[in-house]
């Protein structure tokens, strides 16, 4: 997705960082809608879940879902969240989250999306964020929408 924002300047993404509980699932459940957005979307950018797995469920969730998984709790090629967004290339990735874990995700990439959904966001994540959203529908319709983003981020 290429959006030029009033600004901003040229955004371009070519990655999308997720965080799993709180994000896409809730209480260790996929949110109904996620998995056929992520599927259709994977032709235009690169979906990746990033998460410690509190409830044990991702790898079962994620099934079929055309995402690279990085479960931090099976790994120790990456120590955080932060390494995997270097190693994507920060300029091009949008992130996605609402934890604690995720408020430097926010800050250092592309653009950075707060959700405020069951689980809650943590406040140093949302002010660390560049958009607000109460759903990860939300985040989803702006490859759909774009202009959403230029009249949400235009100076």
């Amino acid at each position: 997705m290429k959006i030029e924002i009033p600004g901003h300047g040229l955004l371009e993404i070519k990655d999308v960082i997720l965080d799993f509980n709180g994000t896409i699932a809730i209480d260790g459940k996929l949110i109904e809608g996620v998995k056929d957005h992520i599927n259709r979307l994977a032709a235009e950018v690169n979906f990746h879940v990033i998460t410690a797995d509190t409830y044990g469920t991702v790898q079962q969730e994620l099934s079929g879902v055309n995402c690279t998984l990085i479960n931090l709790s099976h790994t120790d090629q990456f120590k955080d969240k932060l390494d995997y967004l270097h190693h994507l290339g920060k300029s091009t990735t949008l992130c996605a989250g609402n934890g604690k874990n995720d408020q430097i995700l926010l800050k250092e990439s592309a653009l950075g999306i707060a959700l405020i959904q069951d689980e809650g966001v943590c406040v140093s994540t949302l002010m660390a964020a560049d958009i607000a959203c109460k759903s990860i529908m939300d985040v989803f319709s702006y490859f759909d929408k774009p202009n959403r983003l230029k009249a949400t981020l235009r100076n």
